[in-house]
């Protein structure tokens, strides 16, 4: 139905925000309307987040004026920002892992109401969105996917006028996202306001009225999505043409990087997934690429990939030879296998913790940052800026915290920071999460580079686009079982994501334990 033609239900006037080192917010005027799907755009570190966080009262404008239904309003917390009406899906979860599904969405919730009445409404939002979530489960056990139901559960239970969405989609699958886009198109035909924060410019095209991109903290742009292309709105986000990723061919088979053989094993929790008779080979000088919708698996593989969780015998999994099923992650890292984890905060990356230190964290073994017991933080610091520069991170210092950067830059800085020690075998999880085209381009395109020198380079992901632009061979992942791997020329996204639904990943269960290379 397309956005009402009357006054706007937010409009900004004259915005500005400013950081130590940095102005996130410079002069920013944006409107609104009431039914209108509207995406902000820009890339990492744009002042996307800040604007937000302005509207939704996490943060406080140094300068500007915010109108709601055309009043004056200050909006200096979240709970006055649900009062008016402005519900918010973070990026970043605000969840505590040893809640509850339902006892997390509780505490996010002015009037919850009684706890049996909330797990009905929960279940009911869930079925009707296909958000499938369980309310008695810890949140502790699920993977980042099924957390980020729990996020856009909790803002529709707000029944709000106006939802903010911050990268709804980035972690859910094809048919996930369809799902959801079917749900904010109803939303707003309703004559709700929708504002979303999406890097997937295919989507935003489909979904979007009408978009307003910022560069540097400045608005640069106002465009009809309709009439754009991704690539020139990418464009018109970093400034510069965009330089999609090219993947090589391999010229020949390389060694034997990393071998799966036979690797069944129990989750750590009930609500886990069993793994079961997995097997896979991955060779120097290839991107082979893992898909799968979130909760089949994903984690637990990646936990058993990198040591946090040890294998039930040490040949279920071969590290350049080595027998390495029972070794821990820093063994691991000895063999010259780097890992880069699903969530960057807290998992990947300590955020109290500056960046000199978060180099320390996965290189001082093999980066050689400390000696006799003693931090080298002169060598630690020289690395993280040589991290910053070739991956174009932007921080207000290298010796500030990592939770300072925007969530798309601490990314490139944890895919930089391995990258850089040059392993041998890289184990990647969503490796472009979050970032905008042009950094996605240049993660992608920095695995290739690894592939190309020589090193193997496996990448679970759901973004089959992503798969399907720097892998060589495509394994699809399914309740625990994965499928033989084929040559990526040899699908199509539809038979992925048959594959993603279980329809004929069947087979997996009778092969031999492990894929011939």
């Amino acid at each position: 139905m397309g956005p009402a033609a009357s006054r706007p239900r937010l409009e900004l006037r004259g915005i500005s925000k400013s950081f130590p080192g940095t102005k996130a917010n410079d002069n920013v005027d944006f409107t609104v309307l009431p039914g209108e799907i509207h995406a902000l755009l820009g890339e990492n570190g744009a002042g996307k987040s800040t604007l937000v966080k302005i509207i939704y009262g996490v943060l406080r404008a140094d300068a500007g004026d915010i109108l709601w239904d055309s009043q004056p309003v200050e909006i200096q917390t979240p709970k006055a920002a649900r009062a008016l009406g402005i519900g918010m899906v973070f990026q970043h979860f605000s969840l505590f892992e040893a809640l509850t599904v339902a006892e997390n969405i509780e505490l996010g919730m002015d009037d919850p109401g009684d706890r049996r009445t909330l797990h009905a409404r929960i279940s009911a939002l869930a079925e009707q969105y296909n958000l499938p979530l369980e309310p008695g489960r810890h949140v502790h056990t699920l993977s980042v996917g099924e957390k980020q139901r729990i996020e856009i559960i909790r803002a529709l239970l707000q029944d709000p006028k106006l939802l903010i969405m911050d990268e709804p989609t980035s972690v859910l699958t094809p048919q996930e996202a369809e799902a959801l886009l079917g749900t904010l198109r109803r939303l707003a035909d309703e004559g709700r306001s929708i504002l979303y924060i999406s890097h997937k410019l295919e989507e935003v095209i489909a979904l979007c009225h009408r978009a307003t991109i910022l560069r540097g903290g400045k608005v640069v742009a106002d465009c009809d999505p309709a009439k754009e292309s991704p690539r020139s709105m990418a464009e018109l986000m970093i400034g510069t043409r965009l330089t999609p990723p090219k993947r090589t061919a391999i010229e020949a088979a390389g060694p034997e990087r990393l071998v799966i053989e036979h690797l069944s094993a129990e989750p750590p929790d009930q609500f886990g997934t069993a793994l079961r008779n997995i097997g896979l080979t991955v060779r120097g000088g290839e991107i082979v690429g893992i898909a799968g919708v979130a909760g089949n698996g994903q984690n637990e593989l990646m936990a058993f990939l990198s040591g946090e969780q040890r294998a039930p015998a040490a040949e279920m999994i071969r590290i350049g030879g080595t027998p390495a099923g029972l070794l821990g992650p820093n063994r691991r890292r000895d063999l010259s296998a780097a890992f880069v984890p699903e969530e960057r905060i807290g998992h990947a990356a300590v955020p109290d913790m500056s960046l000199v230190e978060n180099a320390v964290l996965t290189g001082h073994r093999t980066a050689g940052f400390v000696s006799r017991g003693f931090m080298l933080l002169r060598l630690a610091g020289q690395f993280a800026q040589r991290v910053c520069d070739g991956f174009k991170v932007r921080h207000p210092g290298i010796q500030h915290a990592a939770g300072s950067l925007s969530g798309g830059n601490l990314q490139k800085y944890v895919i930089g920071r391995e990258i850089q020690q040059e392993p041998k075998l890289l184990v990647a999880m969503q490796p472009t999460w979050g970032v905008d085209s042009g950094a996605a381009a240049a993660i992608q395109q920095a695995l290739i580079d690894l592939a190309g020198r020589g090193a193997a380079v496996l990448v679970i992901s759901q973004d089959l686009d992503e798969l399907l632009a720097i892998s060589h061979r495509i394994a699809v992942l399914y309740s625990g079982r994965l499928s033989p791997p084929r040559p990526t020329d040899q699908f199509t996204i539809e038979e992925i994501g048959l594959l993603m639904a279980g329809h004929g990943a069947a087979g997996a269960a009778d092969q031999e334990g492990r894929s011939a290379a």
